[in-house]
């Protein structure tokens, strides 16, 4: 098994390729879309806004869209899941369009950014949330969050002044709004909830 994580000059790879390779994923930076063809599954990380990941991604679309036809995992964090949408009220450039809906920003009552830990609520159980309850605490660090067309696929939501969509699971394709490699021991379960899918 091999996990590709994407380089496309936006995520923090360090943190993400070595929570992978504790958990024995055999992690990959993939620096060229041609790289991916090669790994079992995928993830895609994400720091800053919407619109820099998206430039910068434009050029994997391809090769991404292939994996996810072909039905190899894929997994989007924090950035990472918002470019997964249509559009983003950060930015004007248009997401992958993978899901339906769009990313907004988080309501005025609250402090924003949220930065740091909060739990989740459990909608409804998928493979990548397999040994996650509603107790367990996750970090995050966004300031816009994602609003899906069609709430069936939002997996797990987390309250911050409103409920958040902070995973989604959709076939192949998950993501989480949290960073799971900066969550301790329940982020390394979901990254390996995601190796498992990856070896199918």
């Amino acid at each position: 098994m091999t996990i590709g994580v994407v380089d496309y000059g936006v995520g923090n790879l360090f943190s993400i390729y070595n929570a992978l390779e504790r958990i024995g994923a055999g992690p990959k930076i993939a620096t060229e879309p041609e790289e991916l063809a090669g790994f079992d599954g995928i993830v895609v990380p994400g720091v800053g806004s919407f619109g820099r990941c998206m430039r910068q991604l434009s050029r994997f679309e391809p090769a991404l869209r292939e994996a996810l036809e072909e039905g190899r995992p894929i997994l989007g964090i924090c950035v990472g899941m918002q470019v997964l949408f249509e559009r983003s009220e950060e930015s004007p450039e248009e997401g992958l369009g993978w899901i339906d809906g769009e990313v907004v920003r988080l309501p005025a009552s609250v402090l924003v950014p949220q930065m740091g830990w909060n739990t989740l609520s459990i909608k409804r159980e998928v493979e990548i949330l397999d040994g996650i309850s509603d107790d367990d605490f996750f970090y995050f660090v966004h300031s816009y969050h994602c609003v899906p067309g069609d709430g069936r696929v939002v997996a797990a939501t987390c309250d911050y002044g409103q409920k958040i969509a902070a995973a989604i699971s959709v076939e192949s394709l998950f993501a989480v709004q949290f960073h799971p490699e900066k969550s301790g021991e329940k982020g390394l379960s979901i990254l390996r909830n995601f190796g498992r899918l990856a070896r199918c």
